[in-house]
């Protein structure tokens, strides 16, 4: 470690025994080792987490990987930060220190414990749900005390009476974490799981709803089985409340992201898409289409492309005004990914209706699948281009292109 100070960029020099040893940045959150060597929290455990067993900077044996807080060099940083904020030093915040696994052992067996009263497990529940949301290093504590196969206890403790506020507590925790495929073998084998799931989605509380679809959503990606998939799909009451949250996008954001998730896991079961169709997806889809951030567009999209080849599905979308037009603008405008859906709707739509090739065509479709096809887009999506260019050939207006018979291919360039 170089004994004099380095120059930032802000015109300000960092003391050198701020910096942590291993990312060579101003530590935010220093911690002792066992051999005495200080370095940032973050660094030091994906140093750990790697394999590594020795002190990075002596290279000594660690005895043991507790990592304590250095307070005093903390607040000196933050000193420093302070007295260096002209030069546009930020202060850095006091971070939040891990929990002991030790008490939060005692929080699930507070939660879990029938003996305990009521207000006891929920308060226990409450705070296991803030040490989760706080920090990562504390959502992988809980994971790893056995915390999965007690929340879904609770959750589905008595599945035959109305949820209360312990089963929603423990729901959202639980929804925090990935299932096993053994616990979501559990609840998508058991009907009154499953029928209990569907009351959930359809609660009068916006957050249940959507922890509820966050659940569903986590149990049919862990489901290995179509046969397990479809006990949760074949529902019509769970269709119906995942449609339902995607209704509320400005109300309540974080509904836009689960729902979604939820739609396209319920709407990869092959032979209950129907359900979905039933529910009002097509028209709700559309409607909330602009309001998706990036990966949420593009899991819309893929949903939107997987209900058109379901014939009542593909009726109810050209049945929307706003479908083909909408289609078409995403075309080349948000990613690869999105483009290919999008061209896979259009093509199911317009094989199936004459209405959506003209449709197609006054909204510039014509000029999107050709820069398609010419563009560095995905194989599959070139594909669906050139069969929605041949598909809609005699739909376009005779001034909009050549001559030339072979106009699917990516090498034309045709005249406007």
């Amino acid at each position: 470690m170089p004994g004099s100070l380095e120059p930032l960029d802000l015109g300000v020099q960092i003391p050198y025994h701020f910096r942590c040893p291993i990312s060579l940045e101003l530590m935010r959150d220093p911690v002792t080792v066992s051999t005495g060597q200080t370095y940032d929290r973050p660094s030091i455990e994906s140093w750990v987490a790697t394999g590594n067993t020795t002190c990075p900077v002596t290279r000594a044996p660690l005895s043991d990987f507790t990592l304590i807080p250095n307070h005093t060099l903390r607040r000196l940083i933050q000193d420093w930060c302070v007295a260096n904020r002209s030069f546009g030093v930020e202060r850095i915040p006091t971070p939040k220190q891990p929990a002991d696994p030790t008490h939060i052992r005692h929080l699930l067996t507070q939660s879990a414990s029938n003996s305990n009263t009521y207000p006891t497990r929920l308060s226990a529940l409450r705070r296991l749900r803030g040490l989760a949301r706080d920090l990562d290093k504390n959502r992988s504590t809980i994971s790893s005390q056995n915390s999965r196969e007690i929340l879904v206890q609770l959750v589905f403790a008595d599945t035959g009476s109305e949820s209360s506020e312990l089963t929603h507590e423990a729901l959202a925790l639980l929804v925090l974490f990935p299932l096993p495929e053994s616990d979501c073998a559990a609840v998508a084998s058991d009907p009154d799981r499953v029928t209990y799931l569907a009351r959930l989605v359809q609660h009068s509380s916006m957050e249940v709803r959507v922890n509820s679809a966050a659940l569903i959503e986590n149990v049919l990606a862990g489901s290995r089985t179509a046969e397990l998939r479809a006990e949760i799909s074949n529902v019509d009451e769970i269709h119906q409340g995942v449609v339902s949250i995607l209704r509320n996008p400005i109300a309540y954001p974080r509904a836009l992201k689960i729902g979604i998730k939820a739609l396209f896991a319920l709407c990869l079961v092959k032979q209950t898409r129907n359900k979905a169709v039933s529910a009002g997806a097509p028209e709700t889809l559309i409607n909330a289409l602009a309001d998706f951030e990036k990966c949420d567009s593009e899991r819309a999209l893929a949903t939107i492309e997987l209900l058109c080849r379901v014939p009542d599905g593909c009726t109810a979308f050209a049945a929307h005004a706003l479908t083909v037009p909408l289609l078409v603008k995403t075309i080349l405008k948000i990613s690869d990914r999105a483009t290919e859906y999008a061209a896979g709707a259009l093509l199911s739509l317009c094989s199936a209706s004459e209405k959506s090739q003209n449709d197609a065509v006054a909204a510039g479709v014509l000029t999107q699948l050709l820069l398609l096809v010419q563009s560095d887009c995905t194989d599959r999506a070139k594909r669906k281009a050139q069969l929605l260019l041949k598909l809609l050939r005699d739909s376009w207006p005779e001034d909009s292109v050549g001559n030339s018979d072979d106009f699917v291919c990516s090498e034309l360039v045709v005249p406007f």
